[in-house]
């Protein structure tokens, strides 16, 4: 039974991932110092092939050991997205990008990395343009440059797989408001409305069990994929700002979109992105963005309590 580390376990694609796998008969070791929720991996606990370990990982001694243990590396631990990352870069740094060369310089050539990193590389591109694998990133964020600096650690070892993941939505097991897709179905559910800043602005999108759902496939079709980058969306979800509201608003009718000329994106990507080299493997994402919209909805009318960041700008 191959043996999975999985950093960063109780956050959003974290809880989703370990259940995940844990389905599918594969022993998993979670590791989290719990910064954000406590609560989010409970489900887990009575599963006799699930370990948790509370650790933060940039304890390196610690960390070392618990690499050195398992067969499969999954390095998800971050702190995520532009805003968070402007506020506290030096943590920003020790956990993204440092935390993810240690791991890197830990882990054997008989050890197996896929890694999730983020298409913001791609930073503002023409409108004319494709983004896909080959074509060089130009981050605009610290949260991308810390991303695609950690990527080059992880593809110098001949046994990675890199994901570029579109921006991610739909409910996990530790909810996140803040994401483009869910913040928004938020907004129209919660208050009908929302404003719009540069509302040109392109993104993809893919859905959390789908991210979950890549990272099998991966570990499925090793051999082939190994050493390389792929980006992860769906295709049919290149959207912009805009776009994307009227597709809530399809769910939503009475949901109200207007614009902001003055102000401005804290992020500034704006980019189409491939996923055609990913699809080429004979991957297939699973959930639709109106799924994912739907299932929003349904899940905020629900709640009551959401950790919701009130500074974050749209």
């Amino acid at each position: 039974m191959d043996k999975i580390l999985i950093t960063g376990a109780a956050g959003y694609l974290g809880s989703m991932i370990s259940t995940h796998f844990l389905e599918k008969g594969y022993r998993v070791t979670g590791v989290d110092n719990l910064f954000y929720n406590k609560n989010t991996l409970n489900h887990l606990i009575k599963n006799k092939n699930f370990e948790f370990i509370k650790l933060d990982v940039r304890d390196q001694r610690l960390y070392k050991d618990f690499v050195k243990k398992n067969d499969i590396l999954f390095p998800l631990a971050g702190i995520v997205g532009a805003p968070l990352c402007d506020k506290n870069s030096k943590l920003a740094y020790e956990v993204n990008e440092l935390a993810v060369k240690k791991i890197s310089e830990f882990s054997s050539n008989n050890q197996l990395i896929i890694f999730p990193t983020t298409n913001s590389g791609y930073g503002t591109t023409s409108k004319d343009i494709i983004c896909n694998e080959k074509m060089d990133l130009n981050p605009i964020s610290l949260y991308g440059k810390t991303k695609v600096n950690a990527e080059k650690f992880i593809l110098q070892k001949n046994n990675s797989i890199s994901l570029r993941l579109a921006t991610v939505f739909g409910v996990s097991f530790r909810n996140r408001v803040d994401l483009l897709v869910n913040f928004f179905v938020y907004n129209a559910v919660k208050f009908k409305k929302i404003k719009l800043f540069e509302p040109h602005f392109r993104r993809n999108y893919i859905h959390v069990k789908d991210v979950a759902f890549t990272f099998h496939h991966c570990l499925e079709n090793f051999n082939q994929m190994r050493s390389n980058i792929y980006n992860v969306g769906l295709s049919e979800a290149n959207l912009t700002k805009l776009q994307l509201c009227k597709k809530i608003k399809e769910v939503i009718p009475d949901f109200e979109i207007s614009i902001d000329e003055k102000g401005e994106d804290p992020d500034k990507r704006d980019y189409f992105v491939s996923n055609e080299k990913l699809e080429m493997t004979n991957w297939k994402p699973k959930k639709s963005l109106k799924f994912g919209i739907n299932e929003l909805v349904k899940f905020y009318n629900l709640s009551k309590n959401l950790d919701l960041d009130k500074n974050y700008k749209l």
